[in-house]
């Protein structure tokens, strides 16, 4: 037992369980903030352009009933069954903005952590006969000894 609780500080205590820990609780309330964004800002205005109808709210009754259910909680309650496509929309909506988010958040970081690649090296000079790689300043080739032109 103590040797499998030495084992089990170890493993919690290493840095990318730790990190992953942070990761898990920062993206909690990421989520939070995300859906605030979704729900208080662009739904109100998608409602807007839906002619003040709200999408989470959009759903086809699939019980046949005389009975019309104005809402989706109406007809829970009636015990009538219901194809809720607008809070799938409002999923879809909620997932692409997090993805979009998530997106630059990365991007913002990737551009924050670039460093200054170096030059690339320039192009070796060629022997003009036998096309292998020589000296800038030599005056034949070491492969086919031709004689080599400066400049």
């Amino acid at each position: 037992m103590n040797k499998f609780m030495k084992e089990f500080k170890a493993f919690a205590l290493k840095g990318n369980v730790l990190d992953l820990a942070i990761g898990v609780i920062i993206g909690g309330a990421f989520g939070k903030i995300v859906a605030s964004l979704v729900n208080d800002i662009f739904m109100p205005v998608i409602t807007l352009l839906t002619g003040g109808k709200n999408v989470s709210g959009l759903f086809v009754q699939l019980a046949k009933t005389d009975t019309v259910y104005t809402s989706i909680e109406a007809a829970k309650e009636a015990g009538v069954s219901t194809l809720n496509y607008g809070l799938f929309i409002q999923t879809v909506i909620d997932f692409l903005i997090i993805a979009l988010f998530i997106f630059l958040f990365v991007k913002l970081i990737n551009s924050m952590r670039k460093k200054e690649e170096p030059a690339p090296a320039p192009a070796p000079r060629l022997c003009p006969f036998c096309r292998q790689p020589v000296a800038e300043d030599a005056t034949r080739c070491p492969h086919c000894t031709s004689e080599l032109k400066k400049g």
